[in-house]
């Protein structure tokens, strides 16, 4: 298994300098991970860095809350994929999930997918705020407004992945559609964990250290 390319190395604190940025550019090249997930005011400079690898350049949409409109969350991904961007993670509507408003989630999830064009998209549930059923629910609506991914969290609410959940999803989305698992994933045993449990990617601010056989308590 080559773990490194299940990894988005991630760097989206608010306070993060251009020394960060540089920091995690560097060790994706140097381990060759999936993707660098950075804030998007970072993503035209990341395009530039990584233009001769195979490091894709991943940014967050509507991020940490999903609380901005549709056409905001759309425009931002058109923005990021114009500056560079290949993947687009966006959270959904989590007001509209705890009222049950279905057909609210799945068309602010329709918005973005129509501005990203051929680019990636992962759709982040924040689990932890969700009950079971909401989760299954959010997954399935990701699915049927054509994601490519369903994606457990920020890293910035209550809580991270966890082995049931990424469970959950991959119930709910079935064997084709990817899943990353996201925040509170510290060492190469919780990797494979998340993997085991049916994630095709993870979101971690540890990848150095999953590969080093290390554990670090870094967070995004």
């Amino acid at each position: 298994m080559q773990l490194n390319k299940y990894i988005d190395h991630t760097m989206l604190k608010a306070d993060a300098p251009k020394s960060k940025i540089d920091q995690i550019i560097s060790e994706a090249k140097q381990y060759d991970f999936a993707s660098v997930c950075i804030n998007p005011t970072w993503v035209s400079y990341a395009a530039e860095a990584l233009k001769d690898t195979d490091v894709k350049v991943c940014t967050v949409i509507g991020f940490p809350l999903g609380a901005n409109t549709s056409s905001l969350k759309a425009f931002e991904a058109e923005e990021a994929i114009k500056n560079g961007a290949d993947e687009i993670d966006m959270v959904i509507n989590i007001g509209a999930a705890k009222d049950g408003n279905w057909e609210l989630v799945q068309s602010d999830i329709e918005a973005v997918n129509a501005a990203k064009g051929d680019k990636l998209l992962k759709v982040i549930i924040e689990t932890c705020l969700l009950t079971d059923e909401e989760k299954v629910k959010a997954s399935q609506a990701a699915k049927a407004a054509g994601a490519d991914f369903v994606k457990t969290s920020t890293g910035f609410s209550t809580g991270g992945a966890t082995v049931a959940d990424v469970k959950l999803m991959r119930e709910a989305v079935g064997p084709d559609m990817g899943v990353k698992a996201s925040g509170g994933v510290h060492n190469a045993e919780e990797a494979h964990a998340m993997i085991d449990a049916g994630a095709t990617r993870l979101g971690v601010s540890a990848g150095v250290a999953i590969m080093e056989g290390e554990t670090s308590n870094a967070s995004y």
